[in-house]
């Protein structure tokens, strides 16, 4: 009877494999503690666990690690990510949301920044980025002229970014605000920062995809497919929405994350 269970289970399963998923603490959307990984993505990939017999593999890496091991052929899944030529290349992108980035900077009478030409004229502000990050091309592009004028400097996660312009370090930084906010909501070090942001969107960075890439290399056949399919019912089903709703706080998604 056990053996016709687990062939049971087994005929149900969605995957054929264990699926490796290297990840890296980004907001609210991946909280890391050691090994431990939580948020909204994690939340969503093992609802889908429990409910199709897919199994996840979680490691933790630093999150520039994770496009090489995605592009190496290291990883089967690359989640969250925005979509970007490049890596339509190596992956099946399968949308989950839709996002935007846009400037952040402490409340200020700063005339308003309304888009890359601004931004580029006002060689006196500082922008912190962080490594790894791309919201499109348009995104790439802004950051490789910023570079070019000296005006950019690279951190880790959103969190370092926060502490910087908390400390007066940068003037702003370019990304969606409900990836800022989660970094630094319960930090000590950002108190108060989270009601002094402002908020700018750029006519040159528009609403865009965001969600996961499947490894065009990495994965067989019939495991791609499947995990397409999975994603898709989280999204069609509303699964992915809540569990943003579940972990931010309405006006951290305003303007910066909606449902596809």
């Amino acid at each position: 009877m056990a053996v016709v269970m687990l062939l049971a289970l087994a005929a149900q399963a969605a995957c054929s494999r264990p699926i490796k998923v290297p990840i890296a603490s980004i907001g609210l959307s991946v909280i890391t503690a050691g090994e431990a990984v939580s948020g909204v993505y994690p939340d969503v990939l093992r609802e889908l666990a429990s409910r199709q017999g897919c199994n996840f593999e979680f490691s933790v890496v630093p999150r520039a690690r994770l496009e090489v091991m995605f592009e190496a052929s290291r990883a089967d899944l690359l989640i969250p990510a925005s979509r970007s030529a490049r890596r339509d290349d190596f992956g099946l992108f399968v949308p989950m949301i839709r996002s935007r980035a846009v400037i952040i900077s402490t409340k200020s009478d700063r005339p308003p920044l309304r888009s890359v030409r601004d931004l580029l004229e006002r060689r006196a502000l500082r922008v912190a980025l962080v490594r790894g990050f791309d919201f499109g091309e348009a995104y790439q592009s802004l950051v490789a002229e910023l570079g070019r004028q000296g005006r950019v400097e690279l951190h880790v996660d959103a969190a370092s970014v926060a502490r910087m312009m908390q400390a007066g370090g940068a003037d702003l930084t370019i990304m969606a605000p409900s990836i800022l906010v989660g970094a630094i909501m319960g930090e000590s070090r950002s108190a108060g920062l989270p009601d002094r942001l402002r908020y700018e969107p750029l006519e040159e960075l528009p609403w865009g995809d965001s969600g996961a890439y499947l490894s065009r290399t990495a994965l067989n056949d019939g495991d791609r497919a499947a995990l397409r399919d999975l994603l898709s019912h989280a999204v069609r089903t509303g699964a992915v929405w809540k569990a943003f709703q579940r972990y931010y706080p309405a006006e951290a998604l305003a303007g910066s994350i909606r449902p596809p």
